[in-house]
């Protein structure tokens, strides 16, 4: 219960920190995640905060999108439209039941209910404060290879680190991003080049995903080149890839292949025109998050980690592209996984998953 009451003073407090008479949405999927529903209310009120709860039945709820018609799309979208008029904050609990929601959805209908939706959730995203985080289950903890009690311990452990100290440590990253005009990656299967230069660099350290740990940026749209080999499984929509890789050439993906479903893969990368390009570029900071669980929310914050990122760039850090999609692919180059190199302007910046500069060596952690 200590456990789940820090947690929720983290999200309350630092996250969305909540203010008297603000509004603030909690969605849940799950009655496992109660305990923290309970304290995240609590919490709330003793801010004189609003709370209002809702849940949502995963399997209900994909019933419905296997089914979208034209109907449907509408009320989500007037569903949304009310929300994000109507709240200050959202709190959205996801508990994994499947990875496999989806599968079934028609691509066609549901890049349609993302259209009818995404002026909505740029508000939400953008204008609004959040929080999204995956409460720990059975099939998270049977995709890390650990027993129930041993996953639910690791989860709030890297739920809960220190994020003042990790936004700390992360400000010298950052100062070096937005000084900087070409990257470089280098690794097995990996030698791709970009520049960054003009765009900010964003620290991300508990403010909206829970767990968190990365500074992100955007490449300059057009200024892509080289392939880039993904060394995780890239789960989308129902579907898992592995062993995604991504041909560039000036920025737009021209050739992408995957070791079990090139046919999909391609599919998804023609949702749209955006979806071509890229629109993330992060490194994974957080200290006790080492290898890839198939939670993207997790993975993405890997230490010694980077994600390339298909689609659409967020606003704080919009370098032009937009997209219906936002595809978060995941590359550890620590020695365990194969190593890597990354440059700043031919400078050598990280090696094999460590930063070499004096000046970035708190965020190695004990990576070494």
């Amino acid at each position: 219960m200590e456990r789940i009451e820090k947690l929720s003073g983290i999200i309350v407090n630092h996250s969305i920190q909540v203010k008297e008479g603000e509004k603030v949405l909690i969605t849940y999927q799950s009655d496992e995640t109660m305990p923290l529903v309970r304290s995240l209310v609590d919490d709330i009120l003793k801010h004189k905060g609003i709370p209002t709860i809702k849940y949502i039945d995963p399997e209900i709820s994909n019933l419905v999108k296997e089914n979208l018609n034209d109907g449907i799309i509408e009320n989500k979208k007037n569903t949304l439209k009310f929300e994000v008029e109507e709240y200050d904050s959202f709190i959205q609990i996801k508990y994994t039941l499947s990875d496999y929601y989806d599968r079934n959805v028609d691509i066609e209908m549901n890049n349609k209910l993302k259209k009818a939706l995404s002026k909505y959730k740029d508000i939400q995203v953008n204008k609004k404060k959040w929080v999204l985080l995956n409460y720990p289950s059975p099939i998270d903890a049977y995709k890390a290879k650990m027993t129930n009690k041993k996953f639910f311990d690791f989860a709030f452990d890297v739920m809960t680190v220190d994020y003042d100290m990790m936004y700390k440590d992360m400000l010298p990253l950052k100062k070096l991003m937005e000084k900087t005009d070409k990257v470089r990656i280098k690794g097995e299967n990996t030698d791709i080049t970009f520049s960054i230069k003009g765009l900010p660099a964003i620290i991300c350290s508990g403010e909206s995903n829970i767990p968190d740990g990365e500074v992100f940026t955007a490449p300059v749209k057009d200024s892509v080149n080289g392939t880039i080999t993904f060394n995780t499984e890239s789960p989308y929509d129902g579907y898992v890839f592995e062993g995604v890789s991504l041909t560039f050439k000036n920025g737009k993906i021209v050739e992408a292949k995957c070791k079990n479903n090139s046919e999909k893969l391609n599919e998804i990368l023609n949702t749209d025109e955006g979806a071509r390009y890229v629109g993330e570029f992060s490194f994974g900071l957080n200290p006790k998050i080492l290898t890839p669980i198939g939670d993207i929310l997790y993975d993405e914050k890997i230490g010694g980690s980077i994600h390339f990122t298909p689609g659409s760039a967020y606003k704080e850090c919009f370098n032009g592209n937009t997209s219906d999609i936002h595809w978060d692919m995941v590359l550890i180059q620590r020695k365990d996984y194969g190593g890597g190199e990354i440059y700043f302007d031919d400078v050598l910046i990280r090696k094999d998953g460590l930063f070499v500069l004096p000046e970035l060596k708190n965020l190695n952690y004990d990576l070494r």
